[in-house]
């Protein structure tokens, strides 16, 4: 028996076992030769099931971890943040008892490290480190979540005088899962799809996981884009958090794919974005030694500086190096299920556990060993940021939205989120042909100690040290919501613009005057819950319409000229709805941030009278939102959020292989977010295109527009990509990077639109920065009215594009409306939505589905 527990643990450090099990004790696990409190539960005796024979559910995994802080005068836990599933995000403080008892003026000590005009008062002798350990923003990358089962249970438990050295002079905080959604969502999977004899086999469904997967949040959002845009109530607890801790060491456990070993950080060194302290890697590089060391102990493969990078901010192991501390990406490759066929053999769910552990306590090790060197790096981090401010040539950002303060009011949350001071501008300021508003504008200034984030935030980058990106290369957020701004260098820079500072960022509210009499009541389509306003309306089944063209009348508030996408609901025509349609606008004005006239006639000041037949009637939006195989979850995701938490409409979402059994007569307008749609049936495709040209408005994102186009439910034509250069002799090695160059991983380009289409209703400049993403070009349409979107002739404003893909982009289509009998088409070649903070072109999205009926035939293709 002795011989064949040798043989099975010897087998398991290769990750090999045998199919009949890949149970293991607790004690594979944990550091050797160590002894724990009784009194403390383990895993096994509380959960009923060892680590690693089953994974973990949440609810399991927050009921354990509550155990412990009920059990240990080691442990504290505090919810941070509810998922929208309802599930709670913890955050366990794990450190002696001695410093638990002490621990809000540690913090607060711990904190002045941040503050350059105090941390030079701080002593780092006696000061604890901080070490932040977040595990499994992916759902379905499982190992670290129930890795954390472990990491708790020796933190809370284990006895002798090493742990006690280790307790007092850290401060450890534990995510034990950072989307409680997603890892919910696969645990079931995997779970219910477990037999007693485990199945290796890659093709067996419990390692297939089915459409959308567990990777993503409720949303099918990727929570580890998040970080930096802060869009989910799971990051904005979680950023909350980071702030009020301020780590030295944040660890982010993923998985990858099942043939991979083990990666840790260092990534690419040349991917590094440019504000992160060079200090940072260089403590990455340090911290990596005893990772080798530790998986060098127990036999397990292992890269680094292969891959992975740390140029976006929005991600765990990056956004930490530009607050002053060190992040960490763990990859481990997946069993998936409990145990898969790899190219190293049998790979097992404790195999992958273990390795999550080991660099858990690795990384602890580390921090402790090199706990002043961190400590030191957060204070100059912020002291150096400083120093960067007074020499920037950039000595302010100054942002606003006239006619629309609610994106304005989303910009300042983000901010404010991370932390960044801003100011309300103190007075009128003209900069770069804008006039800027003190009412409605606000005004960043460089220099403080959030500097590096801030202008990471805030510029346009186009020069890069490298042309290989993990994930986007741009995110200038003045450009993603569309707002006025621009950069004040210090010959149009004065302190003196600075006003009020901005705490807590209010939501805008519209003005009204709502009289009992009113002939109608209006409102523009500027606003950023205009279609939130609109469908409150509908709902209530009010008539409302929408002017196709400019007019003036006269209001309430004397009379005001009215730009295109105005919408007009006469009180005359349905009299017995009077008083909820002034409730409902009392509403919009309030809560959707919009403002709201009163019509004194139906006469028109100039242009259009009400009763014109240039007003056309909005009908109530049915929509539906095409899922499953086939479709990009995430676009989806993004369509869904939009629709169900941003506007507060009721969306239907029909599977591809469902379509043909759906009566699509329901809808007004159907959605194919970016996909292949390969599995759409002849019989659906048939029948979309009859539900079209019956009058029904098809969107067609990203790759379901070439889709559609291939279907013969649009037409339109496509550019291809000239790569003359990559024809040329090349060595071997150079192949990858080649290649990669090529990807347009996220981008950011200039459109010019026409003001006066439905789908560009609601936007007051021509220019519009546009979130780009693949290689696909549209070209613009025959009919000289139905491109309302197309880039400009010099379209990059921030962000890596090669040379060949920007010769394909100047004057080409983004947006083109096509033509199938009385339906639209309308086929987008750039994804609106993007990660839900490139709110400027949201509105694209939304006219499309509210005015696409509204398109004149003789204007598509």
């Amino acid at each position: 028996m002795h011989l064949k527990r040798l043989l099975i643990a010897s087998l398991l450090i290769l990750g090999f076992t045998s199919t009949l099990s890949a149970q293991v004790a607790l004690d594979y696990y944990l550091p050797k030769d160590t002894k724990y409190d009784s009194a403390v539960p383990t895993p096994q005796s509380w959960l009923g099931f060892q680590v690693g024979e089953w994974h973990v559910r949440h609810d399991l995994l927050a009921g354990y971890m509550k155990a412990l802080a009920a059990a240990s005068d080691r442990v504290t836990i505090v919810e941070y943040a509810r998922s929208y599933e309802h599930r709670p995000l913890l955050l366990l403080t794990i450190t002696s008892p001695e410093n638990q008892q002490n621990i809000e003026k540690i913090k607060a000590d711990h904190l002045l490290l941040s503050d350059p005009e105090r941390s030079g008062e701080v002593d780092l002798s006696t000061m604890p480190v901080f070490v932040w350990m977040g595990y499994s923003v992916h759902g379905n990358e499982p190992s670290g979540s129930n890795a954390s089962l472990a990491v708790a249970y020796h933190l809370a438990a284990a006895q002798g005088p090493e742990i006690e050295r280790q307790l007092k002079d850290a401060v450890i905080l534990m995510d034990p899962s950072i989307n409680p959604d997603g890892l919910g969502r696969f645990a079931h999977w995997a779970n219910m799809h477990k037999s007693k004899n485990l199945v290796a086999d890659p093709d067996s469904r419990e390692h297939r996981e089915g459409w959308p997967s567990g990777r993503t949040n409720h949303y099918w959002f990727d929570l580890n884009r998040d970080w930096m845009p802060v869009q989910h109530p799971e990051s904005q607890g979680r950023i909350k958090k980071f702030h009020e801790w301020k780590p030295n060491v944040v660890t982010d456990h993923h998985e990858m794919g099942t043939n991979s070993t083990y990666f840790f950080q260092p990534g690419v060194p040349s991917r590094n974005h440019p504000m992160s302290p060079k200090r940072t890697f260089e403590l990455t590089t340090e911290i990596a030694k005893y990772h080798a060391r530790a998986l060098d102990k127990i036999g397990s493969l292992y890269y680094m500086q292969e891959n992975f990078d740390d140029f976006y901010y929005g991600k765990g192991s990056t956004y930490p190096d530009v607050n002053g501390a060190v992040g960490i990406l763990f990859e481990q490759a997946s069993s998936r299920g409990h145990v898969q066929e790899s190219i190293n053999g049998r790979l097992t769910f404790p195999f992958t556990i273990r390795n999550q552990v080991t660099t858990s306590f690795s990384t602890l090790n580390a921090a402790l060993d090199l706990r002043k060197e961190l400590l030191e790096h957060q204070r100059t981090t912020y002291t150096g940021a400083l120093k960067k401010a007074k020499t920037a040539p950039v000595k302010a950002y100054v942002v606003g939205s006239p006619k629309d303060p609610a994106r304005t009011h989303a910009l300042l949350k983000i901010l404010r989120t991370h932390k960044i001071t801003v100011h309300k501008l103190a007075r009128s300021l003209t900069a770069n042909g804008i006039t800027f508003n003190p009412e409605t504008s606000f005004i960043v200034p460089s220099n403080q100690k959030q500097f590096r984030f801030l202008t990471a935030l805030l510029e346009k980058r186009t020069t890069f040290t490298d042309s290989l990106f993990y994930d986007i290369s741009a995110w200038s957020l003045p450009l993603a919501f569309n707002l006025q701004h621009a950069e004040l260098k210090s010959n149009a820079y004065d302190p003196g613009l600075l006003g009020a500072a901005v705490d807590e960022p209010q939501f805008p509210q519209g003005t009204q005057s709502l009289g009992n009499k009113a002939y109608g009541y209006a409102f523009e389509w500027h606003g950023y819950f205009a279609p939130r306003a609109l469908y409150r309306l509908l709902s209530a089944g009010i008539n409302a319409r929408v002017a196709t063209s400019t007019f003036s009348s006269q209001t309430q508030q004397g009379e005001h000229h009215f730009d295109y996408g105005t919408i007009v609901v006469p009180v005359g025509i349905q009299p017995e709805k009077a008083d909820e349609i002034r409730a409902l606008f009392a509403k919009i004005a309030t809560e959707d941030g919009i403002d709201v006239f009163s019509l004194s006639t139906g006469l028109r000041a100039s242009g259009i009278d009400l009763g014109s037949p240039s007003f056309h009637v909005v009908k109530k939006p049915k929509v539906m939102l095409v899922t499953g195989n086939g479709a990009s979850s995430y676009d989806v995701g993004e369509a869904w959020h939009l629709f169900d938490q941003r506007y507060d409409m009721d969306v239907s979402m029909v599977e591809t292989t469902n379509l043909s059994s759906v009566d699509l007569r329901n809808y007004t307008a159907i959605v194919l977010s970016n996909g292949r749609y390969s599995t759409i049936s002849k019989k659906a495709k048939a029948a979309l295109k009859s539900w079209v040209q019956q009058g029904g408005t098809l969107v067609a994102v990203g790759g379901a527009a070439r889709w559609a186009a291939a279907n013969k439910l649009a037409t339109v034509d496509f550019k291809k990509t000239k790569r003359d250069s990559l024809v040329k002799k090349r060595p071997y090695n150079k192949a990858s990077s080649d290649n990669g160059a090529q990807v347009v991983g996220g981008a950011i380009v200039e459109a010019e639109i026409d003001l006066t289409h439905p789908v560009a209703w609601g936007y007051q400049t021509e220019k519009l920065a546009i979130f780009r993403r693949g290689t696909m070009v549209m070209k613009p349409s025959k009919n000289k009215y139905a491109t309302p979107v197309r880039y400009t002739d010099s379209p990059l404003l921030s962000g890596y594009i090669s040379k060949e893909n920007q010769n394909m982009l100047p004057n080409a289509a983004s947006v083109v409306v096509s033509g199938n009998g009385r339906g639209r088409v309308i086929l987008m070649a750039d994804n609106p939505n993007f990660r839900a903070f490139w709110y400027g072109t949201n509105k694209l999205f939304a006219n499309a589905v509210f005015f696409g009926s509204a398109i004149s035939g003789r204007t598509t293709r």
